[in-house]
């Protein structure tokens, strides 16, 4: 059976990565015009990102090609890796996939994603940030190719937050102020799944896997993590959901002072406020824990090959993957829904925004890419949901959780 491993870095290798995927100029490969084909393209895309996938790159495309057709399909992201697996399993499926890096080792795994060893040069490899493409990697072989790297950070209303808290405490005292100010308004609204507040998981010296590659949620700092939650999101003028929607609206409309969301918000987040409203800033350290920093997730959005595509077929495919991840397509993805260019050759460093998402990338949480990570999601938001709703103590949703992603890891490797 195929094995993952966990993407490994430095913070001084990782800084000195991402740094150099944002000052090193150049360009990388253009759409190579070719006869005749098409290819099928799926992705989770909403908002801004898919807009940009369909009024430019696709297009931008299509004009070095006009013999190819490319046939895009927007499936809700939240179906989109079943789906996928159903279809690719029974010989269908399209010919790429975008996706997130956590993907890898559960689709490479099941043979359902081809590797790109074979049709990629080592010349595209060395456009990209070394360490996004070790992250597609599984037992040597790659298995996509990066398109950009994410995490998360403190989004800020210059209108109600002129200034950035530095601290959970300054959050904290804040979110109360803007509260006091206007009951109908709040100072956080928090997304209460598993990803977003995860950088405070680890911040407290939380772990997902133990060194079986077993959960390591059923420990003293996951019931350290799950305690200040409950107590954060009790404070007044603290707001949280399980609903990214209806978060992302209270920011939308001002009624929010900050956020924690990604750079693939930001488009929509400056269209609703204008950008002149709208600062980034690194997430607050945690006052409650001696000042440790928060480190969230760090992700790969990357683009894959279905494996039931071969000879000329998968090389068009490779092809188009070149295109949607070299600098042109960086770009336009940059200027136009806020990514972090894993293309060494995109210069976004005067963009302040893209700034302080590199300042929170350098100080992250490489994102397992091992296929035992399919079985922590659920399981995870159902111990945060738990304990914010008072149906459980920490310890027990910490135990509880552990439990159910072993059983289904144990089912794994049955």
């Amino acid at each position: 059976m195929l094995r993952g491993r966990l993407f490994r870095a430095t913070s001084l290798a990782l800084t000195l990565l991402l740094a150099s995927a944002f000052l090193v100029p150049g360009l990388g490969p253009v759409a190579t015009a070719q006869d005749s084909g098409s290819l099928t393209l799926w992705h989770g895309w909403t908002g801004a990102e898919a807009d940009t996938l369909n009024n430019q790159i696709i297009p931008a495309w299509q004009e070095a090609n006009p013999g190819i057709e490319i046939d895009v399909l927007a499936v809700p992201f939240d179906q989109l890796k079943n789906k996928y697996q159903t279809e690719a399993a029974t010989g269908g499926g399209p010919d790429l996939l975008i996706g997130p890096a956590d993907w890898v080792g559960e689709l490479a795994e099941a043979e359902l994603i081809l590797p790109l060893d074979d049709l990629v040069g080592e010349d595209v490899l060395a456009q990209y940030v070394e360490s996004a493409v070790d992250a597609l990697r599984i037992d040597g072989q790659l298995y996509g190719l990066p398109e950009s790297v994410e995490t998360v950070a403190l989004y800020y209303n210059t209108d109600l937050v002129p200034t950035a808290p530095a601290s959970t405490a300054d959050l904290i005292s804040i979110s109360a102020e803007i509260a006091a100010a206007d009951s109908g308004n709040y100072g956080l609204a928090l997304f209460s799944n598993f990803y977003h507040p995860a950088g405070y998981l680890f911040g407290w010296g939380g772990q997902i896997f133990d060194d079986t590659n077993h959960s390591a949620f059923d420990a003293p700092e996951t019931v350290s993590f799950l305690g200040w939650m409950k107590d954060l999101t009790s404070q007044p003028g603290v707001y949280y959901q399980n609903d990214d929607a209806a978060i992302s609206s209270l920011f939308k409309e001002g009624k929010a002072g900050m956020v924690i969301n990604g750079p693939w918000a930001l488009a929509d987040y400056q269209a609703a406020l204008g950008a002149d409203k709208v600062a980034v800033a690194e997430l607050p350290v945690i006052s409650e824990n001696g000042d440790a920093p928060a480190k969230p997730f760090l992700g790969v959005k990357h683009i894959m090959v279905n494996s039931n595509d071969s000879g000329d077929q998968a090389a068009l495919a490779a092809r188009f993957a070149e295109f949607f991840t070299g600098a042109e397509v960086g770009k336009i993805l940059a200027d136009g829904a806020g990514h972090l260019p894993a293309n060494t050759g995109v210069d976004v460093s005067e963009n302040p925004a893209a700034s302080a998402f590199v300042a929170q990338a350098a100080n992250s949480t490489p994102m397992p890419t091992i296929p035992q990570m399919g079985q922590v999601w659920t399981p995870a938001e159902d111990m945060i949901g738990k304990v914010l709703a008072g149906d459980a103590t920490p310890e027990e949703a910490a135990a509880s959780a552990a439990q159910s992603i072993n059983d289904a890891i144990d089912l794994m490797d049955a």
